[in-house]
């Protein structure tokens, strides 16, 4: 039974039809690499996982169960997560408390309860620790590399045992060290059986990690494939119009 299973989605901004008739499935511990050019519909598509956009029509199912989304927070509860190409990270703050923003622990006894900044700091660290990432609990993100700043928004995403992680293009503008070391933080995080969906135009990247690539165009899925039965050719040729389907 795959993990998601998206079935005939579409959904029109009044006459704009953004995604139509899309269909999609994500096992368990897969990595899906989801590419097309601006104005395919993967972002819109990905909103609709996430919950930014209940669909226009079609089925959206969760372990086999039909789940209609109205909020983030709803598909948080039901194991989605977002890493947002922009991190949503506060330069300002430690990486712990950026891990657990929004969701702080707290101690004490009503009304006297106040943050725990040391409960939070060794979750953190354990978080870092399960990802083999060299961040810190106490450092600031302000001095942080573009690797480090990925890695606190992957361990948020495993505070709630997340199934199922979106990641918007996570290797863009930064450099090739950096590159590699969150290559490696998805690859840890897929084999701790979360299920991810690559967004990226870096097809180096596609083909280095994910298992399949589903290439969208004008809203339309026009091919699915595992890597192994493709070409960052033939893929190129699907984003820009140049082959029709596969």
């Amino acid at each position: 039974m795959p993990l998601l299973e998206l079935r005939n989605i579409s959904r029109h901004f009044g006459a704009i039809r953004a995604l139509d008739d899309v269909s999609l499935s994500l096992e368990a511990g897969e990595i899906v690499g989801l590419m097309g050019d601006n104005g395919a519909g993967k972002s819109t598509l990905v909103k609709i996982i996430a919950g930014n956009h209940p669909p226009s029509a079609g089925d959206y199912l969760l372990n086999g169960k039909p789940v209609h989304l109205s909020d983030p927070a709803q598909a948080r509860d039901e194991g989605v997560e977002v890493v947002y190409q922009d991190l949503a990270l506060c330069d300002n703050l430690s990486s712990s408390a950026n891990v657990f923003l929004g969701r702080e622990l707290m101690k004490g006894i009503w009304p006297f309860r106040v943050l725990d900044h040391a409960a939070m700091r060794k979750r953190a660290g354990e978080l870092f620790q399960e990802l083999k990432s060299e961040t810190r609990s106490r450092d600031l993100v302000v001095k942080m590399s573009g690797g480090q700043r990925q890695a606190v928004a992957i361990a948020r995403t495993r505070l709630s045992k997340s199934k199922l992680v979106l990641m918007d293009e996570p290797t863009a503008a930064i450099s090739v060290r950096q590159i590699t070391e969150v290559l490696a933080l998805i690859r840890r995080l897929r084999d701790q059986g979360t299920s991810i969906v690559l967004i990226s135009h870096r097809m180096t990247d596609v083909f280095d990690v994910c298992d399949r690539v589903v290439v969208m165009r004008r809203g339309k899925k026009v091919a699915d494939k595992r890597i192994a039965d493709t070409s960052p050719e033939e893929v190129t040729a699907l984003i820009i119009g140049a082959k029709a389907s596969a």
